[in-house]
């Protein structure tokens, strides 16, 4: 139940005053011990707290799921490991799971379209897929129309202008890249359009972990550009919903 319904059944007498209270003892976060649950999130930022797996012990995990579902939200969870996917099902059986880019989901209710435009997610090569994947569902849990245009690398320019049209439909481009980064400079060179660039660890030594890339996005001479950290396709994902849904 969220506040505005609260609200709507204390009017209408359907909730009294002290359970009310009772609910909204929670509603701002909700203190496990291990986690504090942002119930607000929603209110303040229009999406709900979404659960970064890595580094979490799987029970965790799971008690912070069983706070949102009680509320009723929509969950997304990162970097979730598979082992800790098939857990979550075992309590969770509407819970789905997208492989390679390790991405949790449970859907409780409907999701609403509210984009104002496509959002196009490019990548450089087939090894950037994980983290554009990421980009990918993120941007579609938020309620987003996404288009893929994978394997479009400056190695071979001509599969990215055959795609000129595509790019031209979008509100915003999300450009994935590892190597030494190129293809958001290029794509800042053809629309006008926000592009999200996102660097990748993909690449032999000197790529340094995806540090290559990242500095050339940071230099690009292409305007319109912003750059996320190293593969951080949901911090991208999630920036492109919000520009696709102002007004």
């Amino acid at each position: 139940m969220d506040l505005r319904e609260l609200l709507e059944n204390v009017k209408n007498n359907n909730v009294d005053i002290d359970l009310a209270l009772e609910k909204l003892k929670n509603l701002p976060y909700e203190d496990l011990g291990y986690a504090n649950v942002d119930h607000h999130r929603q209110i303040r930022n229009g999406y709900p707290e979404v659960i970064y797996c890595e580094g979490k012990e799987d029970e965790h995990i799971l008690g912070i799921i069983e706070k949102m579902n009680q509320k009723g939200s929509n969950i997304l969870g990162t970097r979730c490991r598979k082992e800790t996917f098939d857990k979550v099902r075992e309590v969770y059986p509407i819970a789905e799971y997208e492989k390679l880019s390790k991405i949790l989901k449970i859907q409780n209710h409907e999701i609403e379209n509210r984009g104002k435009g496509k959002i196009v997610v490019l990548t450089g090569g087939t090894s950037d897929i994980p983290v554009a994947d990421e980009v990918y569902y993120t941007a579609k849990f938020l309620g987003n129309d996404v288009i893929r245009i994978y394997d479009v690398g400056v190695a071979g320019i001509h599969r990215l202008l055959n795609k000129k049209h595509i790019l031209d439909s979008a509100r915003v481009i999300v450009a994935v890249a590892g190597m030494e980064g190129a293809l958001p400079s290029v794509v800042g060179g053809l629309v006008d359009v926000p592009v999200i660039a996102v660097p990748t660890s993909v690449g032999y030594g000197a790529n340094f972990g995806g540090l290559s890339s990242l500095l050339t996005m940071l230099n690009s001479c292409a305007s319109g550009i912003s750059v996320v950290n190293i593969d951080n396709g949901f911090g991208a994902g999630y920036l492109a919903s919000m520009i696709n849904k102002l007004k």
